[in-house]
C-alpha cells in the first residue's frame, strides 16, 4: 500500500457579494501577496485591474505559430521550385509570390488556430484533470451566488496562521485549509 501524500495548496475564504470580494482582494494585493486567485459566478468588473492581470499571451502563441507557418510555406515552395524540382514551364519564374501566397495565408490561419489553442492549454496548465478546490463542498456555491479568494501556500508570504488572520480581517467566511493530494 502507498500512503497518500497530502501538501497545502492554500487557504481559501469565502465572501458573500462581488463588492466584497473586490475589496478584499485589494487588501490581499496591499497585504504583499501574490500567489492568489479569486471565483466568482459572473465577472465582477474592475477585478482584473486589482489583481494585476495583463492582456493574454495566447496571441503571441497564434502570431509565433501563424508567422512561423507563413514563412516555413514559402520557404518549402521556393525551395522545391527553385532547387529541389526546378521546371521550367513557359519561361516563368522559378518562384512566383502572387503563386505562393495563397497556400501560405490558408496555412498561416490553420496554424495560428492551433497556436492559440496550444498556448490557451499550456499557458491553463491543462489537462488538469482534478483541482484541489472541488473536494471543498463549499466551494460548490461559486457557480451559484458565493465568491472564493484563494491565496497559495506557493506564495512566499504565506504563513497559515497569519494567511487565516488577514483573511478573517478582511471579512472572509468558511475560512479552510484546502488541501492537494
Amino acid at each position: 500500500m502507498s500512503a497518500v501524500v497530502v501538501k497545502n495548496y492554500g487557504l481559501s475564504a469565502e465572501f458573500g457579494s462581488a463588492a466584497d470580494v473586490l475589496d478584499a482582494a485589494k487588501k490581499v494585493r496591499d497585504a504583499g501577496y501574490s500567489r492568489w486567485d479569486v471565483f466568482s459566478p459572473f465577472p465582477v468588473h474592475g477585478l482584473e485591474k486589482v489583481m494585476g492581470l495583463g492582456n493574454s499571451k495566447v496571441g503571441l502563441f497564434s502570431l509565433t505559430f501563424g508567422a512561423g507557418a507563413f514563412l516555413g510555406t514559402l520557404g518549402m515552395i521556393w525551395f522545391m521550385n527553385a532547387y529541389d524540382y526546378p521546371i521550367l514551364i513557359g519561361g516563368k519564374p522559378m518562384f512566383s509570390m502572387p503563386m505562393s501566397v495563397v497556400p501560405a495565408y490558408i496555412l498561416l490561419v490553420l496554424a495560428s488556430a492551433l497556436g492559440a489553442f496550444i498556448g490557451m492549454i499550456a499557458l491553463n496548465q491543462l489537462p488538469r484533470h482534478h483541482h484541489p478546490l472541488f473536494a471543498k463542498k463549499r466551494f460548490e456555491l461559486v457557480s451559484r451566488d458565493k465568491f472564493f479568494l484563494v491565496i497559495g501556500a506557493t506564495d512566499p508570504k504565506f504563513s497559515e496562521s497569519e494567511t487565516r488572520k488577514l483573511l478573517t480581517d478582511i471579512g472572509g467566511d468558511h475560512i479552510e485549509i484546502v488541501e492537494d493530494k
